[in-house]
């Protein structure tokens, strides 16, 4: 018998909830097959199942919350102990076969029209995620009438969760008989002479409004044009994460400006034989990392992290790279990644990002970081503070690279220019040490002599 237990997607994460089961007890199941769904503050992913066998057991069902290195099922290993397990299974399955449901037959034909709607969307919306489209086909949704609110207008998990259910709540009947009451009403001056007018009425003055109804408690779902909707239980833990980080480190960012121009003419000079020799684009960002790494190497406690009263320095240079997804992000790591080139930077940084967003990372490749860098440039951002991925001691970030006008040698020249902001953990960096570092990498980035091919 195998346990399957609920993993740890990074050093700060101590539990999990259990989404979804994608395998049902009785079920046979391959090893690195998808065996249920999880959601952290880092990201909502499928996890593989850890051998080959049959489902014995759930232990923890859908929708709960557990520590990590929970038991949540156990495999059976091999198909011989585990036989009579799948007729066990079986069972409600035939029972629920024989019993003749009447609403299911029209439903029938929908999933086979659901595909094109799918592809339509895409084109228009954006990549949709295997979960995205899982949900769709098992709930017969025409995606072409939802609007995504994910990056670039692609339709998240969230948006399919509210649309199921303003589809599933009762839509309220108009009530027929409320015409009858006015005729009644209407009918009883005809028979009964006018009434004097009220002393009352006399005296009021005319100009002077009624006055205000007393207040009265209002609820968010009572104000016009507002939604209400519950946190999801990513965003809820990169919440917690975010204060956790905030309350726990003391945040100082210095933001250095980086003349680019040396390594934009080299990435217009060999970005399309990259591509042709390796298969895939060569961006800014490979470079900063290499900068990055042989800073750190000169400045190793900025490749630390603070336990208590004591320093630890990391002797491997493991570097987090954060990835933006469709509901939030994760900072997936490279590891060792002082002992790769620009080409194997590039090829880490693409395999982790489509990995991360098609949640086909390994619970291991989003832990053991020492040092992080965020690209908000990719979004056109000049420059921000980011917050510091515990219990690390800092995070770079990266702003956009733009031409402007710039004065060298007592001339104007157009440049490519780029902000690194730094944001360190004042308990254990001073500042001083923190603008030597940036100025390092600035300095490497603005020398690039380093061959790319």
């Amino acid at each position: 018998m195998i346990d399957v237990v609920m993993p740890q997607m990074g050093e700060s994460i101590v539990e999990g909830t259990l989404t979804k089961w994608l395998k049902k007890a009785g079920d046979r199941v391959e090893r690195d097959e998808p065996l249920f769904e999880i959601s952290t503050d880092k990201v909502d992913t499928e996890i593989p199942s850890p051998a080959a066998g049959t489902l014995q057991e759930i232990v923890v069902e859908e929708g709960k919350t557990v520590g990590i290195n929970t038991v949540v099922g156990r495999i059976a290993d091999g198909a011989g102990p585990s036989a009579p397990a799948p007729a066990a299974a079986a069972q409600p399955v035939n029972s629920q076969a024989s019993a003749p449901v009447a609403p299911s037959a029209p439903q029938s034909p929908q999933p086979a029209a659901q595909a094109p709607v799918a592809t339509v969307v895409e084109e228009t919306a954006g990549p949709l995620s295997p979960l995205v489209r899982k949900m769709a086909r098992e709930n017969n949704i025409d995606l072409a009438q939802i609007k995504g609110t994910g990056i670039g207008g692609r339709i998240t998990k969230l948006d399919l969760d509210n649309y199921l259910a303003q589809r599933s709540s009762p839509t309220p009947q108009p009530a027929a008989p409320a015409p009858p009451p006015p005729p009644a009403a209407a009918a009883a001056p005809p028979t009964a002479p006018p009434p004097p007018p009220q002393v009352p009425a006399v005296q009021a003055p005319v100009n002077v409004p009624p006055p205000p109804p007393p207040p009265t408690a209002m609820t968010y779902g009572e104000i016009p044009s507002t939604r209400v909707e519950p946190m999801s239980m990513m965003r809820q833990k990169i919440a917690e994460h975010m204060v956790f980080s905030k309350r726990t480190s003391a945040h100082v960012t210095t933001v250095h400006k980086v003349d680019m121009t040396r390594i934009a003419k080299l990435r217009d000079k060999v970005k399309g034989q990259f591509q042709a020799q390796y298969g895939f684009g060569l961006t800014f960002l490979p470079f900063v990392l290499r900068a990055t790494i042989t800073a750190l190497r000169q400045y190793p406690i900025l490749n630390a992290s603070i336990d208590g009263t004591n320093v630890i320095y990391h002797r491997d240079i493991n570097l987090g790279v954060a990835v933006a997804l469709e509901n939030g992000l994760i900072v997936p790591v490279i590891r060792n990644a002082d002992e790769k080139n620009v080409v194997g930077l590039q090829r880490a940084i693409v395999d982790l990002a489509a990995r991360a967003r098609s949640r086909q990372l390994r619970p291991d490749e989003v832990q053991a970081g020492t040092f992080s860098i965020t690209n908000f440039g990719s979004f056109g951002s000049v420059f921000a503070t980011p917050v510091i991925n515990q219990p690390q001691v800092a995070i770079l970030g990266v702003g956009s690279v733009d031409k402007e006008p710039v004065v060298v040698d007592d001339a104007i020249a157009i440049r490519s220019m780029c902000y690194l902001a730094l944001t360190f953990d004042h308990r254990l960096v001073d500042g001083a040490l923190a603008d030597q570092f940036t100025g390092r990498v600035k300095a490497i980035l603005q020398e690039w002599a380093e061959p790319v091919l």
